[in-house]
């Protein structure tokens, strides 16, 4: 049976929404730790622990090597044509400014805002806003063809697997992953903590990770096609054989994988899915995916169970109808 999870956020986090989402069919929930701590989320853990009893599946998403601006107070709005200076107008480390050169492209909140650098420095740099939108703290930041070497994990990262064991971790998602060396690295900070059956799962959202997937399979204990950075670290017409590449390597392999990312984002606002997302569903699960999952449309969005709701039943669909074939 394919599990479903869903993402706790603001959207979802009452009884009543969690309960529902939960008898409709959900399997556990994502706390994504980029935001908050697991000691900061505790009402809300508590809220789904109530709703979905013992068997309630956490998954946490930790900060790892993923590159982000800094926290903000306030979101700023970036306009079309205007020039921005990253470091100035919102916060980004020296470190990845320095990296920047001239014409390269950067991608901001999942590639929903796209800026071009004019010219770089140690502590700002110029850039074009191609595509602008609103942009809030603390959103992913990448620029296409670069690597920023990173920890596998930060000091936040430490802090919440100390407080895994006190709110039943069952899984933690490990985001960028490049190398078998950060999932090994990973797994003997759970083994130091003595939190040895916590599952790991390795979020492939790069091109070192789709490189290195065969050597990252074993170290995982499942894979995660996390479509929305792999769609920057690609043109966005070659992210299907992509997550068919990867998928066929988990499938050869035995190795457990979900599909994550954009699954239902229309019913963020709309009470209905498009047709294009239902297949899409549909296709993970028939490729063999382990489990799906959904983010902002349960997090932020208007109908956290209604997504649920086409969710499970698009999952069931597939599994009725391979069942009957």
């Amino acid at each position: 049976m394919t599990e479903i999870y869903g993402t706790l956020g603001p959207a979802c986090a009452d009884s009543k929404t969690l309960k529902q989402m939960f008898d409709l069919g959900m399997t556990g929930m994502r706390l994504n730790l980029s935001h908050m701590s697991l000691v900061q989320a505790e009402h809300m853990i508590s809220l789904m622990r109530q709703a979905g009893g013992d068997s309630a599946k956490l998954l946490i998403d930790l900060q790892g090597p993923e590159v982000r601006i800094g926290p903000m107070q306030e979101p700023v709005f970036l306009e079309d044509g205007q020039t921005a200076v990253p470091g100035k107008d919102f916060p980004v480390s020296a470190d990845i400014l320095k990296e920047i050169r001239d014409g390269d492209e950067i991608l901001l909140d999942d590639g929903k805002i796209l800026l071009r650098a004019c010219g770089s420095g140690t502590s700002f740099l110029n850039a074009l806003v191609v595509r602008g939108g609103m942009l809030s703290s603390r959103k992913s930041l990448a620029v296409p063809g670069k690597t920023f070497r990173l920890p596998t994990l930060t000091e936040a990262d430490r802090e919440n697997l100390k407080q895994a064991e006190r709110y039943g971790v069952y899984g933690v998602m490990l985001p960028f992953v490049r190398s078998a060396d950060d999932l090994i690295s990973l797994r003997k900070t759970l083994r130091e903590l003595n939190l040895p059956d916590i599952r790991i799962f390795a979020k492939i959202e790069n091109r070192d990770g789709v490189r290195m997937i065969d050597e990252l399979i074993p170290e995982a204990d499942e894979i995660v096609i996390a479509r929305g950075d792999l769609g920057n670290a690609y043109p966005l017409w070659e992210l299907p054989a992509v997550q068919k590449y990867l998928s066929r390597r988990c499938r050869e392999a035995g190795r457990p994988f979900m599909v994550v990312t954009q699954m239902l984002a229309s019913m963020e606002n709309s009470p209905v899915p498009t047709r294009a997302e239902v297949s899409d569903i549909y296709n993970a699960v028939l490729d063999g995916a382990s489990s799906v999952m959904v983010t902002g449309e349960t997090a932020a969005g208007k109908y956290p169970a209604e997504v649920i709701r086409y969710l499970v039943n698009t999952v069931h669909q597939e599994e009725y109808n391979e069942k009957n074939a």
